[in-house]
């Protein structure tokens, strides 16, 4: 999770960005990368194993594997897609939410203790799937052309008005769509882990560091660190379903015959 950094005089430097920044492992291999790896082998063997023998009265295993299946399905793209079109898009929500979930989880599991999400390089590659999926379908469904007129062109509004909107409505959803949904978990990611550094380094640097009239000041730190956790395991749940949940919205406003 980092070492706490003294300055000359023991005064203490709050962590930052370089906090993220993480030796290799071997060779040019990180920990960030390690665990994405490690994520897509718990989320594979989880409901492989969960769902190996299915049972009518399910154990606690099946139920959770089911849980996470019904509210991807019919909580998230049943919903946000359509009941005429969600059915192939079922496996990229539900494996988009769960990966999420875990890699942002990874936070909170003590060694580990680092969100995979905080390093912007990995939203992006989620998001640009979304992307080409997204646009993807759109086209498909609408042809070339048809497509644009669909995105850029919405009914209903006055011609002359179609000067501001069209380039507005295509920057954002070939720009500014999919970049937001890859900076919105990135940013929440990462700020909420550097907030957990520096109450816990700085907890650590009182104890340690201070005089003993402050050191029972650590004690306070510790204890905003472990309410932050706690409020953080709430925004990595919610983060990941954020995350598929905008996914299906796009595949959804992509698909539709409005706009």
């Amino acid at each position: 999770m980092g070492a706490l950094m003294l300055a000359e005089g023991g005064t203490f430097q709050p962590p930052g960005a370089d906090s993220f920044v993480l030796p290799p492992i071997f060779g040019g291999v990180t920990k960030p990368m390690v665990l994405v790896v490690l994520s897509a082998i718990i989320v594979g063997a989880y409901f492989v194993i969960a769902t190996r023998n299915l049972k009518l009265v399910p154990s606690k295993g099946q139920f959770v594997a089911e849980f996470f299946y019904e509210f991807s399905r019919n909580r998230i793209a049943r919903e946000q897609i359509g009941a005429k079109d969600f059915k192939p898009f079922v496996p990229l929500i539900f494996t988009l939410f769960t990966f999420v979930l875990v890699n942002n989880l990874f936070g909170l599991i003590p060694v580990v203790q680092f969100p995979t999400m905080s390093r912007i390089g990995f939203p992006l590659a989620l998001a640009a799937v979304v992307y080409l999926v997204f646009h993807g379908a759109g086209f498909a469904r609408h042809g070339f052309f048809g497509y644009f007129k669909h995105i850029m062109f919405p009914p209903g509004v006055p011609k002359p008005i179609y000067v501001l909107l069209a380039p507005i409505e295509f920057l954002q959803k070939f720009l500014f769509q999919p970049a937001a949904l890859a900076v919105r978990v990135f940013a929440a990611m990462f700020a909420g882990h550097l907030m957990l550094l520096v109450f816990i380094l700085g907890g650590e640097f009182l104890l340690l560091e201070a005089s003993a009239l402050m050191k029972p000041v650590s004690v306070v730190g510790f204890l905003f660190a472990i309410a932050i956790t706690f409020i953080e395991a709430l925004i990595q749940v919610l983060q990941a379903y954020i995350f598929a949940l905008l996914a299906a919205n796009f595949i959804g406003a992509a698909l539709s015959e409005g706009h």
